[in-house]
């Protein structure tokens, strides 16, 4: 990923720069890399409800001062800045969530074709908090699966970009996502069924269910 306009030094050598102690790449860093980030948060955002009380230009801040605070990190392409916009994307919003007290709800997740449904959950902090719980579960057991979803589901990357990333071919990731989609899916669920039936058992010994 290159600067937009005269100059074609990537976005990758400016960060390299800037964490080498250039102060100069700041400045020409910092147009290229809030455009990408933009691209990222709009993404996200551009689904929430109207009353959401984060918005496009806070998680763009935010993500940015995240990003030029990686000093120790050398940057290798478009792809590794994504992969690493990602983490930082999916922590702020994580983070948001439970700031606003959310109750974890992942039961619309089924609703739809499941490959829609997370493209759009990072856009509804409920279900996006069991989306989170569900990846770092899905880490513990299987932390390349997870991956491949935080770099497409957060990190807005293709299958090629992805397998860029991970120095892996394309037809490992998409494999990959299978494999995460259905596990996702079935943990998804399995958790769905049982707080339902916790919330069930709960109204059932409430003194005004007597």
């Amino acid at each position: 990923m290159a600067i937009d306009g005269a100059s074609s030094v990537p976005v990758t050598q400016l960060l390299n720069d800037w964490r080498d102690g250039d102060e100069k790449a700041l400045a020409r860093l910092m147009p290229a890399v809030y455009g990408e980030l933009r691209r990222l948060a709009s993404r996200y955002l551009s689904r929430e409800r109207s009353d959401h009380t984060l918005q496009t230009a806070e998680l763009v801040h935010e993500a940015y001062l995240r990003l030029v605070d990686q000093r120790r990190v050398t940057w290798k392409s478009r792809a590794h800045f994504g992969s690493v916009a990602a983490q930082m994307m999916r922590r702020i919003l994580v983070d948001h969530a439970r700031r606003r007290n959310y109750a974890k709800r992942g039961g619309g997740l089924g609703k739809r074709p499941f490959e829609e449904a997370l493209e759009v959950v990072v856009t509804r902090p409920p279900e996006l908090l069991a989306l989170d719980e569900a990846l770092t579960a899905l880490e513990r057991t299987n932390s390349k699966v997870s991956q491949v979803v935080e770099l497409r589901v957060f990190g807005g990357l293709t299958n090629a970009e992805i397998a860029e990333v991970l120095a892996i071919s394309i037809p490992t990731i998409t494999r990959r996502w299978r494999t995460a989609r259905a596990w996702l899916y079935r943990y998804l669920r399995e958790r769905e069924t049982h707080e339902n039936r916790r919330m069930g058992a709960d109204r059932n010994s409430s003194p005004h269910s007597r």
